[in-house]
């Protein structure tokens, strides 16, 4: 959440998996947002079985500006929308013109224990496209596919992304994840500006582009 103030003076109703009932009718909200992959599919219904509920299913940029599109509709606040998916296709242009690292293999990681790395249907591996990667766990039959140890052995990516979320990749895990892919650069990258599909994605571009001149 930013800012990270707003816990103090907001009311938190749960988290993506759970949620707090009594909270959120105490608020009693003319709408409800949610995210079929993010948020759990009973609670949803339940959710929906007393309020309104908008539900994004968001896989790559395009859906990522219907659905700001649709809240912009929804909030009344549609020239703010179009602003935003102005910009963020403007930002979008101009990262597929410097064609960052076209042809470069790519693994982007997003937990420890097990390994978690993102498959070809993920947000993340459209980003990863954006930036000219091809994602190596790109046929994977499931989003976020997970790999022993043994099994990573067999692949070598040019380049290895340690997220900074959902887990906390660090500095501490580089070495872990250089004796996996010994012949790989190893990253580590906000994740935050990989997988956040809503306004934050003006300032992704800007990142892809910063981030992978420096290395």
């Amino acid at each position: 959440m930013h800012p990270e103030t707003l816990k103090q003076s907001r009311t938190v109703v749960g988290g993506t998996k759970t949620l707090h009932m009594d909270k959120i009718a105490a608020l009693n909200p003319d709408i409800i947002i949610a995210n079929k992959e993010e948020n759990d599919e009973g609670l949803i219904k339940e959710l929906m079985s007393k309020y309104q509920v908008w539900t994004s299913d968001i896989h790559n940029l395009d859906d990522s500006l219907e659905m700001i599109s649709a809240l912009g509709k929804i909030c009344d606040r549609e020239d703010n929308a179009r602003k935003i998916m102005t910009e963020i296709k403007r930002a979008f242009q101009k990262l597929e013109i410097a064609s960052l690292k076209s042809d470069l293999t790519a693994a982007y990681f997003i937990w420890r224990d097990p390994y978690m790395a993102v498959g070809g249907h993920s947000f993340i591996s459209h980003m990863l496209e954006h930036c000219g990667l091809k994602n190596i766990f790109q046929d994977s039959v499931v989003d976020y596919p997970k790999y022993s140890a043994e099994e990573l052995h067999y692949y070598s990516p040019d380049l290895v992304l340690l997220s900074s979320e959902p887990f906390p990749f660090k500095e501490k895990h580089v070495s872990e994840f250089q004796n996996l892919f010994p012949h790989s650069k190893i990253i580590l990258v906000d994740g935050e500006l990989f997988s956040w599909y809503g306004s934050r994605l003006q300032k992704s571009p800007a990142y892809f582009r910063q981030l992978f001149e420096d290395n």
